[in-house]
């Protein structure tokens, strides 16, 4: 009985050292992401590519770097679960965190380009996501399906966009060399601290004696959800409110069609069941009543009752799925 203190103490000492490299994890691919995106940007937009165009593939794919990034190091580690929890639980916390935050800040008017272009969109990503995690299988078809849907998506928003929606913000001014050598360094930066974040959060289930899935939704579902909370709340404040859905939708839709794929072509095999009897069925009610709050507000705004009610959304599924109580760690 006089070894117990002793033992706790080693136990925290060991969950000390993971938890610190989650941290500088995320402070590493934080910083680099945002860097990146810049970086990216001009690289475009000094080669020629128009602004819209530098909008609508180079940085709303940039948004989702840390995803997809984070993605592709955890199925590399035999860690496909943890990319899995990544893509559902970013979702999830984008529309209730992020998008409710942002909705609390100051009320968010609706587009209705938004509801009419980008909104049809993500609903058959989400449809083909739950087809693709239905049969507690992933393999490289469905990979291959939801990769499709991404080149017809770019496609669509190309030919379904005006010219009176380029709205980029601002572009990084900066040399094309130089925007090269930030396009190169941050991507290095951004490997390193998601194979940090990989294994910190690897380490961290390990210890608390719960699934990758589950860390995947809530730890590293909320860190790489950092960049769209702070963009959104920014464009708020900056009275940009038209961004902030815009950024929802798009990284939502670009979570699913390139984090999703990539344990899916990488690492194909079974999930854990969890992924599709809980955490899909949150995050499909999540989009649908994004959707009909969309379909409602199409010529108004979302107000602060809209975004208390997500924000009390995402409280209530974090609580649940602390309540399942420890599972087995794959």
């Amino acid at each position: 009985m006089f070894n117990v203190r002793p033992k706790l103490i080693a136990s925290d000492c060991t969950m000390l050292l993971p938890l610190m490299i989650v941290m500088l994890g995320f402070v590493g691919l934080l910083w680099s992401a945002d860097r990146f995106v810049g970086a990216a940007a001009a690289t475009a937009w000094r080669a020629g590519m128009s602004t819209l165009l530098v909008g609508m593939t180079v940085v709303s794919l940039g948004t989702s770097a840390p995803e997809i990034v984070v993605s592709v190091m955890a199925s590399l580690e035999g860690i496909p679960d943890l990319a899995i929890g990544n893509a559902l639980g970013s979702n999830i916390a984008n529309i209730a965190l992020v998008l409710g935050v942002t909705a609390l800040v100051v009320p968010v008017p609706v587009r209705f380009s938004i509801v009419r272009r980008e909104l049809p969109l993500l609903l058959g990503a989400t449809g083909l996501a739950g087809y693709a995690l239905a049969n507690g299988h992933l393999d490289r078809l469905d990979g291959g399906l939801l990769l499709a849907l991404l080149v017809f998506s770019l496609w669509w928003l190309f030919r379904a966009d005006t010219p009176d929606e380029d709205n980029t913000g601002e572009i990084p001014g900066m040399s094309l060399g130089q925007a090269l050598i930030w396009l190169v360094v941050t991507l290095v930066i951004m490997v390193a601290s998601s194979r940090a974040l990989v294994w910190g959060a690897s380490e961290l289930a390990r210890g608390l004696g719960v699934s990758e899935l589950v860390i995947g939704l809530t730890v590293v579902a909320i860190g790489t959800s950092l960049p769209e909370l702070a963009a959104c709340v920014a464009s708020a404040l900056k009275r940009h409110h038209d961004l902030a859905v815009g950024n929802v939708i798009g990284s939502n839709l670009f979570n699913l069609l390139t984090v999703l794929p990539v344990p899916a072509l990488l690492v194909p095999g079974a999930t854990d069941p969890a992924a599709a009897a809980r955490d899909y069925p949150v995050m499909l009610v999540l989009t649908l009543a994004l959707g009909a709050l969309l379909l409602w507000n199409r010529h108004g705004q979302l107000g602060r009752l809209a975004g208390g009610l997500l924000v009390l959304a995402y409280a209530g599924y974090l609580i649940w799925l602390g309540s399942a109580g420890p599972s087995t760690v794959g």
